[in-house]
């Protein structure tokens, strides 16, 4: 039997070898994890693109006012046979046709004005969704990031779980082969040893998987390992909760996108009833016409003013706006909605927050009771005071607070970020 807790004891010294490899990893500090994630994150590269396509369609509302729209047009035509060309006053079998013409709409009912308002409104909801699309983003790599720190952490505690049962194995086989303990307990012992190896294995194996998680965040091609411990306790929050709702309801990336959205959908319905007015453009023309490149035989101009009134067009237009007045409606109640689930969202956090950060006190408490109860029944056990059971249990429960304490840790953080994502802004 002997021989047998011998060769588990040394195989459980081996089983330590995957955590003691963590210095040969790559590591990468918080604000480098959310600079490079940024970088690959679908989502946050799509709603930048779509900063720069809402700035387009404004830059082009606005241009609309002052310059007109040009079209050149040139063309040449090759027929059979010759005919009298009325540009060179000469026989001719080509003709050659460019002109040059430009129109500005001086009236359509307002459309312009609100044209403009519905790209201003697009823009500043891109620009909405774009921070929105960040922090969400930075919430993603703070939950692999500190996860990768929650399992190295638990992993350690695994270890030293392994370490103890180590200890306490070779104290319980003094005490037997000296007559003044039971071969019972060492076989507690070695199924302690036994229950904590397992717990080892299996920590070491959700601490890779959660550096491989963090290293497809932040595109890397190999495991990597976050640079910082998670030791600092969680100070108290700068706001209140009822100052954080009045912020969120004001200021959230997510409702300043809704009533951009609200904004647009109603600039679009007041654009479409403008085709109801008549429209009043100005326009300009250039033609030359030749038998050859290019055309310079003749060249005629032309302005004038042309005034159109559509009275029926099959009810396209009725159809239009109905559509965009639906549209409106659902996009109003859409941010009505997003303004009532925020409160609940942030009270949801902050609660959070707090009850995680009064559970990591408790559990550093905790963690300093359970330490010195195992110093206490170590030193019983060895005077033969208690029992190895009492012994076994200390131990246990010193290695389950150390793991609710990292745990408490993790959701502090994670609360955090969520709270923050929510606010748009960072609280600290």
């Amino acid at each position: 039997m002997w021989a047998i807790l011998a060769g588990l004891q040394v195989a459980a010294v081996g089983s330590l070898a995957p955590a003691q490899q963590d210095q040969v990893l790559p590591r990468v500090t918080l604000e480098q994890a959310l600079e490079q994630a940024a970088q690959l994150d679908p989502n946050y590269v799509q709603a930048t693109r779509q900063i720069a396509d809402a700035a387009w369609s404004r830059r082009a509302a606005i241009t609309a006012f002052i310059v007109p729209a040009v079209n050149t047009q040139l063309s040449a035509t090759k027929f059979s046979t010759e005919f009298f060309n009325i540009g060179t006053g000469e026989p001719a079998s080509t003709i050659v046709d460019a002109r040059v013409e430009a129109r500005i709409n001086l009236f359509s009912g307002l459309s312009k004005f609100n044209d403009l308002q519905r790209a201003s409104a697009e823009l500043d909801g891109a620009q909405a969704r774009e921070l929105e699309a960040r922090f969400a983003t930075a919430l993603l790599t703070e939950s692999d990031y500190y996860d990768v720190i929650a399992q190295r952490e638990l992993a350690r505690v695994a270890s030293e779980r392994v370490r103890r049962a180590n200890e306490q194995l070779a104290v319980a086989r003094a005490r037997v082969v000296a007559g003044a303990a039971v071969q019972t307990d060492s076989l507690q012992l070695l199924l302690e040893l036994t229950v904590a190896r397992v717990e080892l294995l299996r920590q070491n194996a959700r601490l890779k998987v959660s550096r491989y998680q963090l290293a497809r965040r932040i595109g890397a091609p190999g495991p990597v390992d976050a640079a910082e411990r998670d030791t600092t306790p969680a100070s108290a929050l700068p706001i209140t909760e009822e100052q954080a709702i009045i912020e969120a309801v004001a200021e959230s990336p997510e409702v300043l996108a809704a009533r951009a959205s609200e904004r647009s959908t109603d600039a679009q319905v007041r654009s479409l009833r403008g085709a109801f007015f008549p429209s009043v453009d100005l326009f300009g023309q250039i033609s030359s016409t030749d038998e050859k490149f290019f055309p310079s035989a003749i060249t005629r101009s032309s302005a004038g003013i042309s005034i159109s009134l559509p009275i029926w067009n099959g009810g396209q237009r009725e159809i239009a706006v109905s559509q965009a007045t639906s549209a409106r409606d659902v996009a109003r109640a859409a941010r009505l909605d997003v303004e009532l689930a925020l409160r609940r969202d942030v009270v949801e956090a902050y609660e959070a927050y707090e009850a995680a950060r009064a559970t990591a006190d408790l559990a550093s408490q905790s963690v300093v009771v359970a330490r010195e109860n195992l110093r206490v029944q170590q030193q019983r056990y060895r005077s033969g005071a208690t029992t190895i059971i009492d012994l076994i249990t200390a131990q246990v429960s010193l290695s389950e607070a150390e793991a609710t304490l990292v745990q408490a840790r993790f959701a502090t953080r994670l609360s955090l970020s969520g709270l923050e994502a929510i606010l748009g802004r960072r609280l600290f």
